[in-house]
């Protein structure tokens, strides 16, 4: 007999060997039919595998993200038999579940069409009905290499000349195989609906250096209904690509004669970049934090001494020689405000020093990765940097979380995703130091009653984190806010404070950003509100739109009243008819257009067409004006903004 621990602590007992299909059998019928594999004290494991000993087992249905993992997984490779099948001489490589699905890389000249797309659906819809069951097989490694080197499969040996495992696995379903740690859904029968997304060029293993893939990504889920949602989302999502709505609206623009991943910021977008920035500051001094500025270059030595010409270096650009001396653009802005805290003696009396700065830094993103605004080469960070002693550490981690929580919400955010992410593979710092930032961390989290994911191995080389992520209206995770221990810098660089005990000590360091970086969160911005920006960020607030040209004296009259009272206008006294002039503001997505016709210019007032939304009928221009005032004032949002086409 073997003890199997379920999560919420009861054991069952069952003659060994047995398997998490039976597991669920035994829990409820209902359990056992949506089951898709398990984990096994931890780890992912296939629903029939044997269990020979002693576990702590966990059901994996669709619901859990294991599950999901599990689930998009065995689709690509459902889908790579089924493109081996219609293109025989394919090469696959590797095909990972990801955050929303799957994709599949393949090595083969020519690109997939939307034509061969088809013909793929097709093909995974045939193998699917036959039902394959996923086989599991462990091979030695001479074995291993011998089966895939027989199939030519040289990216699969590839890998395998980096394993250190003795044994590995591979999965088969029909005459398909691949190189696998799994687990599998029981049978492609598993899968439901489905649907090929889109097709992309990717270098193998993300380096340009390496021959460019055909890579093609995917969907998958149990019920048709919910593959129809998901798509459904997805035009949705391509209706607010914040790189279309920012050419649209005339935000930004990056060019090839400029460079990749640097952003040219048109006035309306930088006035949106302004108020962002101005309520940045405001809050800031507000909290207790004083300014900094710092160059956007510094000696080579800097960056000798804070380490990240070791841990970070393949993400500098490369150094330039100036009178002798090497300088590098910077990276990161926290080595400048180190050499600030350095500039002086601190006393225990001076801590916690808050110390903040919107500084631009420069980064050598690949090329594959760069993403509109989400992904840049040349960012401004939000940064801040704070110097405090042990004991201050958690009462300022709280300051941190709940100035980032206010921060966000006051942008319209109400959904947020919390994780601690712990040390990674490759660090600076003994065991006892992570181990006690972490705790810090976490107990702070824990005292605030927030929810919160351990993201295992996530943390920076220099110490552990807290990121907090914001969910939209799409289901869609936005990185935003981090709050990063850091006890490798104070040390590098000797910082220290003169505690009460008259002795010298090594300060705690927290680094902070809220929006993360002025062009991610600027892109989340867009997307979030489909371009259709609160009154408090909107560049054009109004705009005034005399019928004809008889009533153009009027509308200057009624924008300068409208001027005076602090209000974004313009009049368009165009000529066009002025259906065309609102149905161009429509799609500018200016939030208020005041129509002005005979009469209004006989009664004085304004006729208001709100965007989205219609006609709100005549108004007192200084009704108007008060109430545009208030929703500037209190920074309210409108509620059509974070809708989806459905719902508006």
């Amino acid at each position: 007999m073997i003890k199997i621990t379920l999560p919420d602590g009861n054991a069952l007992e069952f003659d060994a060997p047995v398997t998490g299909r039976q597991v669920a059998e035994k829990i409820s019928p209902r359990l056992a039919k949506a089951a898709l594999a398990a984990t096994k004290n931890g780890k992912a494991f296939d629903l029939d595998r044997p269990i020979e000993e002693d576990s702590e087992i966990k059901i994996l249905t669709f619901d859990d993200p294991e599950g999901k993992e599990v689930y998009w997984h065995t689709t690509s490779h459902i889908m790579a038999s089924a493109v081996v099948r219609l293109f025989p001489g394919t090469q696959v490589t590797i095909g990972p579940a990801i955050s929303k699905g799957f994709y599949y890389d393949f090595d083969r000249d020519k690109p997939f069409t939307p034509d061969d797309l088809e013909e793929i659906e097709k093909e995974m819809a045939r193998i699917i009905q036959e039902d394959y069951s996923f086989h599991r097989t462990e091979l030695d490694m001479d074995n291993a290499k011998k089966q895939f080197s027989e199939m030519g499969e040289d990216y699969k040996l590839e890998l395998l000349d980096e394993f250190e495992d003795e044994i590995v696995s591979t999965y088969t379903h029909d005459d398909f195989t691949d190189l696998c740690r799994g687990p599998h859904l029981p049978s492609t029968g598993y899968v439901k609906a489905f649907k090929l997304l889109s097709t992309a060029g990717a270098y193998w293993r993300g380096d340009e250096r390496n021959k460019m893939l055909q890579r093609i990504y995917g969907i998958s889920f149990p019920k048709q209904k919910m593959l129809d949602e998901h798509l459904r989302l997805v035009e949705e999502a391509k209706k607010r690509d914040h790189r279309v709505l920012g050419t649209q609206l005339q935000l930004f623009t990056i060019t090839d004669e400029i460079g990749a991943g640097l952003v040219l910021w048109f006035p309306k977008g930088a006035f949106i970049r302004h108020q962002i920035e101005k309520f940045w500051y405001e809050e800031h001094f507000k909290n207790g934090y004083k300014l900094v500025n710092t160059p956007h270059i510094a000696s080579i030595d800097l960056w000798k001494t804070s380490g990240h010409l070791d841990f970070y270096s393949e993400n500098m650009y490369p150094s330039l020689e100036l009178d002798n001396t090497t300088y590098q653009l910077k990276p990161m802005n926290c080595p400048f405000h180190i050499m600030i805290y350095k500039s002086d003696i601190r006393s225990y009396r001076d801590l916690p020093i808050r110390w903040a700065e919107l500084g631009t830094v420069y980064r050598h993103e690949r090329s594959g990765t760069l993403h509109g605004l989400l992904r840049v080469r040349g960012l401004t960070m939000d940064d801040a940097h704070i110097f405090c002693s042990a004991d201050q550490m958690p009462q300022e981690t709280r300051r941190v979380i709940e100035f980032s929580l206010h921060m966000l919400r006051s942008f319209g955010f109400d959904k947020f995703n919390i994780y601690l992410s712990t040390r990674p593979p490759k660090s600076v710092g003994s065991e006892e130091q992570w181990e006690a930032a972490t705790e810090s961390l976490r107990n702070t989290l824990e005292e605030m009653g927030i929810d919160y994911e351990v993201d295992k191995g996530g943390g920076a080389f220099y110490g552990p984190k807290i990121d907090v992520t914001l969910e939209d209206n799409l289901g869609r995770e936005w990185q935003c806010s981090t709050i990063q221990f850091d006890f490798n810098l104070p040390e590098r660089f000797n910082l220290s404070y003169i505690g009460s005990d008259g002795k010298q000590h090594t300060p705690y360091m927290v680094h902070r950003a809220l929006y993360g970086s002025m062009e991610r969160f600027f892109g989340t911005l867009i997307e979030f509100y489909g371009g259709y920006f609160p009154l408090w960020l909107a560049p054009e607030q109004a705009r005034v739109l005399p019928i004809s040209e008889k009533h153009n004296d009027y509308a200057r009259s009624v924008a300068d009243q409208l001027h005076k009272a602090g209000i974004r206008c313009e009049v368009d006294d165009r000529s066009e008819k002025i259906g065309y002039r609102i149905r161009e503001a429509e799609n500018q997505k200016i939030p208020y257009m005041l129509i002005l016709g005979d009469k209004e210019k006989e009664s004085g007032v304004i006729s208001v067409r709100e965007h989205k939304v219609g006609d709100h009928g005549q108004s007192n221009i200084d009704d108007f004006v008060r109430m545009v005032q208030e929703k500037v004032r209190n920074k309210e949002i409108f509620e059509s903004t974070t809708q989806t086409e459905e719902k508006s």
